[in-house]
């Protein structure tokens, strides 16, 4: 039924509602090509030539779509959507943004909607709606607007990082001719990539080139990069790959480790203002980056040799030069203790050279030569009579005896113990003999078991302190110097074997073993 004639006409034989929609000619020669449509539609509800194709702008300043296509394009391009209708009876169409209906102040015209110097705000969904007594049919396109990455003066995210990780972590943005930072050895780093776009770009980061391999982290979608141990990068160059739809942006930065350096260029101040033995050292320092750090850094870096300076030799004014104290001639009651001095000058080669005491004078005044010393009162200890010789026995006949110890002076006056503590102390006890420690321990003889087998024999016997030589009791402290013997102790402690027991006068048979239990008998 559709024939196409010699004269590259297209006919349609005896049309149906199959046969509706739009025919589309393309005539092209070597120079280029052009195409035309048109709609076949019966009548009924309008008919829309839609697309549903995917456009995306990222260079032309102006680009035409069918109605029905997505529409990705950069900012300030002038976006004309075509909406060709047919139908019977004729179809009037109405443009809408977002379902919001547009006035006529917008470039509306043949079906087509133009949008010019296209921005942020111009994204949406365009709706074409085609409507007659038939009916109505409506087609959308979505309209994105395209920004390629492009590089920001600084980063939010990377403020609050370093906030949270201390102020002692540097930090770096990438730029599209690069940067530079100078690091610590072993510290740690953070790199951040200012990028923005529309969609929003995607992050990669590269180390020399190639994919990162030292320990990382990435932080803030990928625009930070934090590197744990810049020692793991010692060359190269960071970069950051943003990419969307629209382009892509590189930018870099390398980080120079900044090695810990000794450095002798500070002298320390003179050992003497005058005479001959003045040097001067150099100051030995630990550098980063020109600024002194704590000098256990540069530890592991050979020392240079330091070779003292001499300074200030010249000859030093005259001075009063002074011998030691010579011993107080008393060692209390007030002495006298005398010392040399002379007026002196010392010169650059190391000599003294006497002066007169006028010349030192001049200067200072001259120091004495005789002070008072041990002024302190004289004191000494001084023992009471021994008591008596009754103390507690500590021996056969050997007992103790006190006395007091006092500090006083020469002339008889008391004075605090504190004065004496550098003399020896008298003892104010000592061992003395007594017959009244002449004593010693008696024992009799055991008494008669109160069992003859069983667990409940005991015996006892009498312990008495008596006088070795009258030998009669005295007081037990007496002997407390030895050791009590015991007064009572178990006895006869073996099985009674079926023996009659006696507890307190009463006779018990023993029937534990024939009966199987153990008889419990008072004593």
């Amino acid at each position: 039924r559709i024939l196409l004639q010699p004269d590259d006409s297209l006919q349609i034989l005896a049309p149906v509602e199959a046969d509706v929609g739009f025919y589309a000619c393309n005539a092209s020669n070597t120079l280029g090509s052009d195409t035309v449509s048109i709609a076949v539609t019966l009548s009924g509800k309008p008919l829309i030539k839609t697309s549903r194709a995917t456009v995306i702008n990222t260079e032309s300043p102006a680009v035409t779509v069918d109605i029905g296509s997505t529409v990705k394009t950069i900012q300030r391009a002038n976006v004309t959507i075509s909406c060709q209708v047919a139908g019977v009876p004729e179809a009037e169409v109405t443009w809408f943004k977002n379902k919001v209906k547009l006035s006529p102040a917008h470039h509306l015209r043949d079906g087509l909607l133009l949008i010019t110097n296209v921005s942020l705000s111009d994204q949406g969904l365009y709706s074409c709606k085609a409507a007659n007594l038939r009916g109505a049919v409506t087609e959308s396109s979505q309209l994105l607007i395209l920004e390629p990455p492009r590089p920001l003066p600084y980063l939010e995210d990377l403020e609050a990082v370093l906030s949270s990780a201390g102020t002692s972590t540097r930090s770096v943005l990438t730029s599209p001719s690069g940067t530079k930072m100078i690091v610590s050895p072993g510290s740690s780093a953070f790199i951040g990539c200012a990028v923005d776009g529309h969609p929003t770009p995607n992050i990669t980061w590269f180390y020399s080139g190639e994919p990162l391999s030292m320990l990382h982290r990435l932080l803030s979608a990928g625009h930070i990069l934090q590197i744990f141990n810049v020692s793991d990068a010692p060359d190269g160059e960071f970069s950051c790959l943003a990419q969307n739809e629209a382009g892509s942006l590189t930018q870099k930065t390398s980080l120079a480790i900044q090695e810990y350096l000794w450095s002798v260029d500070k002298l320390m101040a003179c050992s003497a203002s005058c005479g001959h033995k003045g040097v001067q050292l150099p100051q030995l320092r630990c550098l980063l980056d020109g600024a002194e750090v704590n000098i256990s850094h540069c530890r592991e870096k050979p020392k240079p040799i330091l070779q003292p300076i001499a300074c200030n030799r010249r000859d030093c004014p005259s001075r009063w030069m002074v011998t030691s104290w010579s011993p107080c001639t008393r060692s209390c009651g007030g002495g006298i203790q005398m010392r040399r001095v002379t007026c002196q000058l010392l010169t650059a080669k190391g000599s003294s050279v006497p002066m007169s005491n006028e010349a030192c004078a001049q200067v200072s005044k001259r120091p004495v030569d005789t002070q008072n010393c041990n002024r302190q009162p004289c004191v000494e200890w001084v023992a009471s009579s021994w008591g008596q010789c009754n103390g507690p026995c500590i021996g056969p006949r050997l007992a103790v005896q006190h006395r007091q110890i006092f500090c006083q002076t020469k002339d008889g006056t008391s004075v605090s113990s504190d004065q004496c503590s550098a003399l020896p102390r008298p003892l104010s006890t000592q061992n003395c003999w007594t017959d009244v420690c002449g004593v010693h321990w008696r024992v009799s003889l055991w008494t008669v078991c109160t069992a003859t087998c069983g667990n409940y024999g005991f015996q006892s016997r009498r312990v008495d302190c008596v006088h070795v030589r009258t030998n009669k009791p005295v007081l037990e402290h007496h002997c407390s110097w030895r050791p009590r013997p015991v007064n009572w102790q178990r006895c006869n402690i073996t099985p009674c074997e079926n023996s009659r027991l006696l507890r307190g006068g009463e006779a018990v048979w023993d029937r534990g073993r024939k009966e199987g239990k153990v008889i419990c008998t008072p004593c």
